[in-house]
């Protein structure tokens, strides 16, 4: 198919640097697997919804950020006495999402993923070589944890 693919899992998915460190390798796209509860077992009163929204904007945001297409899958149903999220979708360069599961049964989203779709937002809005200044980027490969200015 001549593209270029990554691969991530599960909470990696929250973490700009893990499309970025995947966009600046030309990645065409990302497949990333999950299985995340339904509720916050820390804070109970975080339920599903809130969980789909946070999964979705990271999702979403890396794609559009990075100019790539990103598959999400989903692990559904019952695990351990644990709802799993489920919530398997396929993302555009654009962050739109264009095919979602719609239940927490095994279904199967298919969509047609043109890679070429990413060269425009590889070459215009997110061109690396242009925009990306490393000299701005020092905290976050100095620093662990947060450290407030003096």
């Amino acid at each position: 198919m001549d593209g270029y693919f990554g691969m991530c899992i599960c909470n990696d998915r929250r973490w700009p640097e893990t499309y970025r460190v995947m966009g600046l390798q030309g990645v065409e796209m990302v497949l990333l697997g999950f299985n995340t509860p339904n509720t916050n077992s820390q804070r109970p009163e975080e339920g599903p919804e809130l969980r789909t929204f946070h999964n979705d904007l990271s999702v979403q945001a890396g794609a559009y950020q990075n100019g790539t297409w990103v598959v999400a899958v989903a692990k559904a149903g019952n695990e351990d006495g644990f709802e799993l999220l489920g919530g398997s979708t396929i993302v555009h360069p654009s962050g739109e999402i264009v095919a979602r599961t719609e239940t927490l049964s095994d279904e199967l989203i298919v969509a047609d993923c043109d890679l070429d779709e990413c060269n425009f937002y590889k070459q215009t809005i997110f061109d690396f070589d242009r925009h990306r200044r490393i000299e701005h980027y020092g905290l976050i490969t100095e620093q662990t944890g947060v450290k407030r200015p003096e």
